[in-house]
Protein backbone atom coordinates (compact mmCIF):
# COMPACT_ATOMS: atom_id res chain seq x y z
CA UNK A 1 0.00 0.00 0.00
CA UNK A 2 2.78 2.26 -0.28
CA UNK A 3 2.55 3.25 -3.80
CA UNK A 4 0.66 6.44 -4.38
CA UNK A 5 -0.82 4.51 -7.19
CA UNK A 6 -2.61 1.68 -5.14
CA UNK A 7 -5.13 3.72 -3.85
CA UNK A 8 -7.04 6.42 -4.92
CA UNK A 9 -9.69 9.01 -3.16
CA UNK A 10 -11.96 9.89 -5.38
CA UNK A 11 -13.96 13.07 -3.80
CA UNK A 12 -14.68 16.57 -3.52
CA UNK A 13 -12.78 18.93 -1.03
CA UNK A 14 -15.97 20.59 0.67
CA UNK A 15 -17.39 17.12 1.32
CA UNK A 16 -17.49 16.66 5.06
CA UNK A 17 -17.69 12.68 4.29
CA UNK A 18 -14.66 12.97 1.87
CA UNK A 19 -12.71 14.73 4.78
CA UNK A 20 -14.03 11.93 7.16
CA UNK A 21 -11.96 9.71 5.24
CA UNK A 22 -9.47 11.94 4.62
CA UNK A 23 -8.38 12.00 8.09
CA UNK A 24 -8.76 8.41 8.25
CA UNK A 25 -5.86 8.07 5.65
CA UNK A 26 -4.08 10.67 7.33
CA UNK A 27 -3.97 9.43 10.91
CA UNK A 28 -2.63 5.50 9.26
CA UNK A 29 -0.05 7.74 7.28
CA UNK A 30 -1.21 6.32 4.07
CA UNK A 31 -0.35 7.74 0.72
CA UNK A 32 -3.44 8.36 -1.41
CA UNK A 33 -3.94 9.95 -4.49
CA UNK A 34 -6.83 12.83 -4.51
CA UNK A 35 -8.90 12.90 -7.47
CA UNK A 36 -11.19 15.70 -7.62
CA UNK A 37 -14.93 15.69 -8.88
CA UNK A 38 -17.14 17.48 -10.38
CA UNK A 39 -20.67 16.63 -8.47
CA UNK A 40 -22.46 18.44 -11.40
CA UNK A 41 -20.60 16.74 -14.20
CA UNK A 42 -19.72 13.53 -12.53
CA UNK A 43 -16.99 11.67 -13.70
CA UNK A 44 -16.86 8.04 -15.73
CA UNK A 45 -15.15 6.90 -13.17
CA UNK A 46 -17.25 8.06 -10.84
CA UNK A 47 -20.65 6.55 -12.62
CA UNK A 48 -18.19 3.22 -13.05
CA UNK A 49 -16.97 3.05 -9.08
CA UNK A 50 -20.42 3.93 -7.42
CA UNK A 51 -23.14 2.99 -10.35
CA UNK A 52 -25.61 2.96 -7.75
CA UNK A 53 -25.78 5.69 -5.66
CA UNK A 54 -23.59 7.32 -8.13
CA UNK A 55 -22.02 9.49 -5.02
CA UNK A 56 -18.36 10.19 -2.97
CA UNK A 57 -16.43 9.26 -1.16
CA UNK A 58 -15.56 6.16 -3.18
CA UNK A 59 -12.09 4.43 -2.18
CA UNK A 60 -10.12 2.11 -4.92
CA UNK A 61 -7.79 0.29 -4.16
CA UNK A 62 -5.20 -1.78 -6.46
CA UNK A 63 -7.19 -4.11 -8.03
CA UNK A 64 -10.36 -4.40 -5.22
CA UNK A 65 -13.70 -3.89 -5.66
CA UNK A 66 -14.51 -0.19 -4.75
CA UNK A 67 -15.43 0.91 -1.34
CA UNK A 68 -18.42 3.07 -0.73
CA UNK A 69 -19.85 5.12 1.94
CA UNK A 70 -17.36 7.05 4.61
CA UNK A 71 -18.05 4.95 7.77
CA UNK A 72 -17.52 1.82 6.04
CA UNK A 73 -14.14 3.29 4.10
CA UNK A 74 -12.98 3.62 7.37
CA UNK A 75 -13.79 0.40 8.70
CA UNK A 76 -11.77 -0.93 5.59
CA UNK A 77 -8.27 1.18 6.12
CA UNK A 78 -8.63 0.02 9.83
CA UNK A 79 -9.11 -3.52 8.90
CA UNK A 80 -6.29 -3.66 6.44
CA UNK A 81 -3.69 -1.62 8.49
CA UNK A 82 -4.93 -2.42 12.35
CA UNK A 83 -1.50 -1.76 13.38
CA UNK A 84 -1.00 1.84 12.65
CA UNK A 85 -2.90 3.91 14.81
CA UNK A 86 -6.43 1.61 15.03
CA UNK A 87 -9.45 3.66 14.82
CA UNK A 88 -12.36 1.24 16.27
CA UNK A 89 -11.80 -0.13 19.36
CA UNK A 90 -11.14 -3.81 19.41
CA UNK A 91 -13.61 -4.88 21.73
CA UNK A 92 -16.57 -5.80 19.79
CA UNK A 93 -19.33 -4.09 22.28
CA UNK A 94 -17.07 -1.27 22.16
CA UNK A 95 -17.55 -1.31 18.27
CA UNK A 96 -21.02 -1.69 18.03
CA UNK A 97 -21.37 1.22 20.72
CA UNK A 98 -18.94 3.31 18.60
CA UNK A 99 -21.15 2.43 15.21
CA UNK A 100 -24.51 3.36 16.92
CA UNK A 101 -23.43 6.71 17.44
CA UNK A 102 -21.84 7.15 14.04
CA UNK A 103 -25.01 6.03 12.29
CA UNK A 104 -26.98 8.79 15.00
CA UNK A 105 -24.33 11.48 13.67
CA UNK A 106 -24.80 11.13 10.25
CA UNK A 107 -29.19 10.82 10.62
CA UNK A 108 -29.99 13.09 13.04
CA UNK A 109 -27.17 15.59 13.69
CA UNK A 110 -25.77 16.95 10.66
CA UNK A 111 -29.33 16.94 9.01
CA UNK A 112 -30.27 19.75 11.16
CA UNK A 113 -27.55 21.66 9.66
CA UNK A 114 -29.36 21.54 6.35
CA UNK A 115 -32.66 22.00 7.81
CA UNK A 116 -31.25 25.44 9.09
CA UNK A 117 -29.92 25.81 5.72
CA UNK A 118 -33.63 25.74 4.26
CA UNK A 119 -35.25 27.62 6.90
CA UNK A 120 -37.34 30.09 4.86
CA UNK A 121 -37.71 32.11 8.23
CA UNK A 122 -36.34 33.79 11.25
CA UNK A 123 -38.59 31.38 12.75
CA UNK A 124 -37.73 28.12 11.12
CA UNK A 125 -33.79 28.85 11.64
CA UNK A 126 -34.43 29.60 15.80
CA UNK A 127 -35.90 26.03 15.70
CA UNK A 128 -33.01 24.40 13.74
CA UNK A 129 -30.67 26.14 15.82
CA UNK A 130 -32.39 24.95 19.30
CA UNK A 131 -32.12 21.30 17.88
CA UNK A 132 -28.54 21.64 17.09
CA UNK A 133 -27.74 22.62 20.16
CA UNK A 134 -29.73 20.06 22.05
CA UNK A 135 -28.07 17.16 20.15
CA UNK A 136 -24.98 19.13 21.00
CA UNK A 137 -25.72 18.60 24.39
CA UNK A 138 -26.53 15.02 24.34
CA UNK A 139 -23.41 14.03 22.23
CA UNK A 140 -21.41 15.66 25.51
CA UNK A 141 -22.95 12.85 27.50
CA UNK A 142 -21.95 10.52 25.29
CA UNK A 143 -17.98 11.92 24.96
CA UNK A 144 -18.28 12.00 29.01
CA UNK A 145 -19.01 8.16 28.53
CA UNK A 146 -16.66 7.19 25.50
CA UNK A 147 -13.46 9.62 26.55
CA UNK A 148 -13.28 8.23 30.01
CA UNK A 149 -11.67 12.35 31.21
CA UNK A 150 -9.30 11.69 28.44
CA UNK A 151 -8.61 13.78 25.02
CA UNK A 152 -10.74 11.90 22.60
CA UNK A 153 -13.55 10.06 22.09
CA UNK A 154 -11.29 7.59 21.25
CA UNK A 155 -9.18 8.25 24.46
CA UNK A 156 -5.92 8.98 24.76
CA UNK A 157 -5.82 8.96 20.45
CA UNK A 158 -8.41 10.01 17.91
CA UNK A 159 -11.08 7.39 16.98
CA UNK A 160 -13.77 5.92 15.22
CA UNK A 161 -16.35 8.90 17.09
CA UNK A 162 -13.89 11.90 16.51
CA UNK A 163 -13.32 11.18 12.98
CA UNK A 164 -17.42 10.58 12.88
CA UNK A 165 -17.92 13.86 14.08
CA UNK A 166 -14.93 15.61 13.55
CA UNK A 167 -15.12 15.88 9.94
CA UNK A 168 -18.16 18.28 10.27
CA UNK A 169 -15.82 20.98 12.22
CA UNK A 170 -15.34 22.81 9.49
CA UNK A 171 -18.76 23.13 8.26
CA UNK A 172 -19.61 23.74 11.57
CA UNK A 173 -17.31 26.82 11.90
CA UNK A 174 -18.69 27.95 8.55
CA UNK A 175 -22.45 27.62 10.08
CA UNK A 176 -21.67 29.59 13.54
CA UNK A 177 -20.39 32.12 11.62
CA UNK A 178 -23.00 32.70 9.11
CA UNK A 179 -25.97 32.63 11.59
CA UNK A 180 -24.42 33.68 14.58
CA UNK A 181 -24.53 31.28 17.15
CA UNK A 182 -22.50 28.43 18.81
CA UNK A 183 -22.86 25.19 18.64
CA UNK A 184 -20.67 23.80 21.40
CA UNK A 185 -20.25 25.75 24.47
CA UNK A 186 -19.29 26.26 27.84
CA UNK A 187 -23.20 25.93 28.78
CA UNK A 188 -24.23 22.71 27.01
CA UNK A 189 -21.01 21.44 25.67
CA UNK A 190 -17.85 22.72 27.12
CA UNK A 191 -16.35 19.06 26.89
CA UNK A 192 -16.93 19.12 23.42
CA UNK A 193 -15.55 22.76 23.02
CA UNK A 194 -12.29 21.67 24.81
CA UNK A 195 -12.88 18.20 21.88
CA UNK A 196 -13.52 20.51 18.99
CA UNK A 197 -9.94 22.21 19.58
CA UNK A 198 -7.74 19.70 20.14
CA UNK A 199 -9.22 18.39 17.11
CA UNK A 200 -8.67 21.03 14.91
CA UNK A 201 -4.89 21.75 16.04
CA UNK A 202 -4.59 17.61 15.45
CA UNK A 203 -2.14 17.24 11.99
CA UNK A 204 -4.71 14.65 10.44
CA UNK A 205 -7.66 16.93 10.83
CA UNK A 206 -5.94 19.98 9.44
CA UNK A 207 -4.88 18.47 6.51
CA UNK A 208 -7.87 17.47 5.24
CA UNK A 209 -9.95 20.09 6.43
CA UNK A 210 -11.60 22.26 3.48
CA UNK A 211 -10.38 26.10 2.88
CA UNK A 212 -13.26 28.79 3.77
CA UNK A 213 -12.93 29.69 0.37
CA UNK A 214 -14.35 25.83 -0.60
CA UNK A 215 -16.53 25.88 1.94
CA UNK A 216 -18.09 29.17 1.00
CA UNK A 217 -17.85 28.20 -3.01
CA UNK A 218 -20.07 24.96 -2.44
CA UNK A 219 -22.25 26.86 -0.24
CA UNK A 220 -22.99 29.23 -2.75
CA UNK A 221 -23.46 26.07 -5.28
CA UNK A 222 -25.80 24.14 -2.99
CA UNK A 223 -28.55 27.38 -2.99
CA UNK A 224 -29.24 27.22 -6.31
CA UNK A 225 -28.71 23.86 -7.49
CA UNK A 226 -29.41 20.40 -5.90
CA UNK A 227 -26.10 18.60 -5.01
CA UNK A 228 -25.14 15.34 -5.23
CA UNK A 229 -25.03 13.44 -2.00
CA UNK A 230 -21.97 12.31 -0.51
CA UNK A 231 -21.90 10.13 2.37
Amino acid sequence: MGQKSELKLLGTPASHFVNRVQIGLNLKCVNYEFIDQNLGCKSDLLLKSNPVHKRVPILLHANEPPVIESLLILEYIDEILPHVHPILPRVPSLRAHNRAWAYFIDTKFFPLFEDLRQSPNKEGQDMAKKQIREVAKLLEQVFVECSDGKVYFGGDNIGYLDIALGCFLGWITFSETLNNYKVFDETISPRLLEWAKKMRLHEAVKKARPTDDALSKHYTMIQYIKPSRTA
